[in-house]
């Protein structure tokens, strides 16, 4: 049976390019998130779906209740689904997590954080693959850095490293892993945490995979709506 994860709808701090890592703080879809659901209502059997699951974020469990259109299974909350914690740079501007986090590396946790970006993806594919328990097909609900991180995987060349920044992930387009393919699809990329890990420990160059300003994507960040010399924004 089929896992299709989605990234959540559009909200006002997507327009704001704002982050939210809190998912106690109320950050719902925007009018134009509630529209965009057309996209996976059209992209997927929604209702032959047997288990929907979204993070603890509002927006994400708004996406998943809206989706199901009428009463369907209950819908489990997962916190590994959960978006990254941005610790200080909570509701800031993508940017400023992204300088800090150019500087710093994948493997450090921003101040006031609980984890690094590493520790983030693991823990987010740890709930993909955690999906295999429940009876298919079945829906998460996730976040961009999840969404990106699966797409960059789907599209990669042999032999390529993880980067530190991904291109922008689409909203409420579901990327389509079976069961089959899934436990292999995940062990990959925990691998490619862990060995690239492993590498950063053992590199003592000043080398960086990214830079602000210099028109590289970024994690999150719509790469289509902004030209390559103002640095593209992401979407919370």
């Amino acid at each position: 049976m089929t896992t299709y994860v989605f990234r959540h709808g559009p909200t006002e701090y997507s327009r704001r390019y704002l982050v939210n890592g809190d998912p106690a703080k109320p950050v719902h879809l925007s009018e134009d998130g509630r529209r965009a659901l057309a996209e996976g209502w059209n992209s997927v059997p929604l209702h032959s779906v047997r288990t929907w699951t979204a993070s603890a974020f509002p927006r994400a469990q708004q996406t998943a209740n809206l989706l199901m259109a009428v009463p369907g299974p209950e819908l489990i909350i997962d916190p590994h689904l959960n978006e990254l914690d941005y610790g200080v740079f909570e509701g800031k501007p993508f940017l400023e997590y992204a300088a800090w986090l150019d500087g710093h590396g994948a493997d450090e946790r921003p101040p006031g954080g609980s984890e690094s970006q590493s520790e983030g993806i693991h823990r987010m594919l740890t709930g993909v693959l955690a999906a295999l328990e429940h009876p298919g097909p079945r829906v998460l609900v996730a976040h961009g850095l999840l969404i990106s991180v699966l797409l960059w995987h789907r599209a990669r060349t042999p032999g390529q490293a993880m980067p530190l920044f991904f291109p922008e992930a689409p909203y409420v387009q579901p990327v389509a892993i079976s069961a089959e393919e899934l436990p292999a699809f995940i062990g990959t990329l925990m691998n490619d945490l862990e060995t690239g890990a492993q590498r950063r420990a053992a590199d003592t160059s000043d080398g960086r995979i990214f830079r602000i300003g210099e028109g590289s994507a970024v994690a999150t960040v719509d790469s289509v709506s902004h030209p390559p010399d103002q640095k593209d924004l992401p979407h919370a």
